[in-house]
């Protein structure tokens, strides 16, 4: 089993690292200290559109597009998962490139929703603005009043009224709704209470500025507000759109969850290993240049085990995700449920383990804004959470590793 990045995917690879090194990371520094003072910090900076522009130019563009379904049209590169990884490795070192490259959550799982399963009406008034990257989006699933580890418990509703839906409900954790460029609110709701509980709801491409529709607050993760992206509470008032919005058709929304989960969660993980990469490369730095009790800060305390720990945990971390997006690629997720799961759990706890060492090495200045580890464990916890809790994920690696012994046991017991 080979993980070796396509020649085409390398000089992609390559290409990355050139314009990280020389566009981005030269300014990304003051960029976010020009956020944080601005009497409007949810205004993007213009900075960010002319490395946009820059990046388009260079074509590294919607890079995470996967190769066309048949029937459907070639957008991007149509590189592999196997492919992809490796870049958004590279994404994840800066919390700017990912926009810089149109390659963000949750635009890119919005993306390849309307890619797969969207039709030629739905894609040409969704799809191709939000990879011209002019329009931002948001996906509306959780919801504040629910259990939503589990999505058969949300309550908001998208009831087929004649030749339109009406959605009444409220969610909340709606990254992307506080940019001022989201036009695209992906909207699951219940439709049927007495179908299949996997077939209950229904997906529902909303119009930000759609009467009903109302963010009622944006939300601070961890203190953070992620300006100027956000996490919003959004509430759905008698907010009436026609049914041609439904994607796919009633009672699918759990299909398309699924088919939107898999990729997108290989490519979360492999930015956090970018994430933590670049918190143990602020390690070394910080350890090997400062001084305590007369010795450099790596030599204090246990400091080297610590670092020869993190890159074993890295490098154990990024093996899994290649296997994931190998299986992803060649078996599809039906062959990769498990190791989906496996990486959901394990690289953000890694990757929160490493970038908390960083920050221990740094002192009072990890806590602080003059460096991005604060902001990097956060992402790190937060992914702990977003597309599934630890909890749910162990769930289905126990399942799948202990079906074939109850079944045995079970027919065992028959006999």
């Amino acid at each position: 089993m080979g993980f070796e990045p396509s020649t085409r995917a390398q000089d992609l690879i390559g290409r990355v690292q050139t314009f990280l090194r020389d566009e981005i990371e030269p300014v990304e520094t003051a960029l976010h200290h020009a956020i944080r003072a601005a009497g409007d910090p949810w205004r993007p900076q213009p900075i960010v559109k002319e490395l946009q522009a820059k990046a388009r130019a260079a074509g590294l563009w919607n890079l995470f597009l996967p190769p066309a379904e048949p029937g459907n049209e070639q957008y991007g590169e149509g590189l592999s998962n196997l492919d992809y990884a490796p870049i958004a490795e590279l994404t994840g070192r800066s919390f700017i490139a990912p926009y810089v490259f149109n390659c963000n959550a949750p635009d890119t799982g919005n993306m390849e929703v309307l890619l797969r399963y969207g039709n030629d009406e739905q894609k040409k008034r969704w799809l191709e603005p939000l990879l011209d990257g002019t329009i931002r989006s948001a996906f509306c699933m959780t919801e504040p009043d629910v259990a939503s580890s589990d999505a058969t418990n949300m309550q908001a509703t998208a009831v087929l009224d004649g030749d339109d839906v009406v959605l009444n409900g409220r969610k909340w954790w709606s990254t992307g709704v506080g940019h001022p460029d989201c036009e695209l609110l992906i909207f699951m709701g219940l439709t049927d209470p007495d179908a299949h509980r996997y077939a209950r709801h229904t997906m529902v491409l909303v119009p930000r500025d759609t009467p009903g529709v109302k963010v009622e607050r944006l939300l601070p993760a961890m203190n953070r507000y992620d300006e100027p992206h956000g996490h919003g509470e959004v509430s759905f008032t008698d907010v009436r759109v026609p049914a041609a919005n439904i994607l796919l058709g009633p009672g699918t929304a759990f299909e398309i969850a699924q088919g939107r989960l898999g990729p997108g969660r290989v490519h979360h993980c492999m930015r956090l290993i970018g994430l933590a990469e670049k918190a143990l490369e602020l390690a070394l730095q910080r350890g090997t240049s400062r001084t305590a009790f007369g010795k450099p800060l790596v030599n204090l305390g246990g400091n080297r085990e610590r670092i020869a720990d993190a890159r074993i945990a890295i490098n154990q971390a990024r093996l899994l995700v290649l296997q994931t997006a190998y299986l992803l690629d060649t078996q599809g997720l039906a062959g990769a449920l498990s190791e989906v799961s496996q990486i959901k759990v394990a690289v953000p706890r890694m990757a929160q383990d490493v970038i908390d060492m960083a920050i221990q090495l740094h002192g009072g200045g990890g806590l602080s804004e003059d460096f991005p580890l604060a902001a990097a464990w956060t992402s790190a916890r937060a992914l702990r959470l977003a597309d599934g809790p630890d909890e749910v994920h162990r769930g289905v690696i126990a399942r799948i590793e202990l079906a074939s012994y109850l079944s045995a046991a079970a027919a065992q017991e028959a006999k």
